[in-house]
């Protein structure tokens, strides 16, 4: 632990430039010995667990591989993320690996990238209208309906769903979102009775749930796109989570499996953030060295409920 507070305060010195140029927050892995190719990893926001995960996954691969690797964290804002994307193109980047804020809103800068001869990685979430040399990301689709159906069993297959959806725009609301209404259509004696977006924060989803259980006293499940989602939910039902409502999230973080293993959420699809950071950057070494890469690669989920969460906890 010491050893890694040392690093990271090494870190801000050596990628201060990058700071001064208009980046949010940024990190600068490797260490002084690293000679490698430089590559940026530009995260969504680095307050949410599975993002930190994600990037410690990446920072390890990138460590063995001896990647010069510069992290900049938007902080969930697109215009920061465009600043960081344009300073990455006009440096001397060999490969770019994406996290975007928005899905939408990133294709301008990955267009960019990709005019520049520069690589781009997607890892978690696409970049619509733009060509990307590769993605790596989970099946989130498969996901919402692995969700929908655990759901489903905890309600006893009947009772009315609140859905609480994340980020407008990003493909993992999208397609989190499509898999669970399609999953939970599979059963008629469940209702949702509303879905609203909590931005995929736990603070936002503890407004948003408590103002959607005043319009709906008798919802029997809760939805949520992450596991931060769940969570918040969780603390706007209090001692109702777990017993009278049941509470399925997404991702699989350490808070998300500790809430399963004290009975307030009944499960969670867990990813394998750490497995996403460390394939985007193998992805990335490919790109540069000119190597073939597929342009997909999926990662698997698996759901997660009391039965096997140890399986899973740290």
């Amino acid at each position: 632990m010491k050893s890694s507070s040392f690093r990271r305060i090494a870190a801000v010195t050596a990628t201060a430039a990058l700071i001064l140029a208009g980046t949010t927050a940024c990190g600068r892995g490797g260490g002084d010995e690293a000679s490698g190719p430089k590559v940026v990893l530009a995260i969504s926001t680095l307050n949410n667990p599975f993002f930190v995960e994600l990037r410690d996954g990446a920072q390890a691969a990138a460590d063995e591989a001896g990647v010069d690797l510069y992290i900049v964290d938007a902080q969930n804002d697109s215009a920061t993320q465009a600043n960081q994307l344009a300073t990455a193109t006009a440096g001397s980047t060999k490969a770019v690996i994406v996290n975007p804020v928005d899905s939408d809103a990133a294709s301008a800068s990955v267009n960019a990238l990709t005019a520049a001869n520069i690589p781009v990685i997607g890892v978690d979430r696409t970049v619509n209208d733009a060509t990307l040399t590769s993605l790596v990301a989970s099946d989130n689709v498969a996901g919402g309906k692995q969700a929908a159906d655990e759901l489903a069993a905890a309600m006893g297959e009947k009772g009315t769903v609140i859905s609480l959806q994340g980020v407008s725009g990003t493909s993992a609301s999208r397609d989190r979102g499509a898999g669970f209404d399609e999953g939970i259509a599979a059963y008629p004696d469940i209702t949702v009775v509303a879905e609203q977006t909590a931005n995929f924060d736990r603070a936002s989803a503890l407004d948003v749930t408590t103002n959607l259980l005043q319009a709906n006293p008798g919802v029997t499940g809760i939805f949520a796109e992450n596991d931060e989602m769940a969570l918040g939910a969780i603390q706007a039902l209090g001692a109702r989570a777990g017993s009278e409502v049941m509470v399925v999230g997404f991702d699989g973080t350490a808070d998300g499996l500790t809430a399963i293993s004290d009975g307030s959420l009944y499960a969670t699809v867990a990813q394998q953030p750490a497995e996403l950071g460390r394939l985007a950057i193998e992805l990335a070494i490919k790109a540069i060295d000119g190597d073939d890469v597929d342009a997909t690669v999926p990662v698997d989920v698996v759901a997660v409920t009391k039965t096997n969460v140890g399986d899973f906890s740290k």
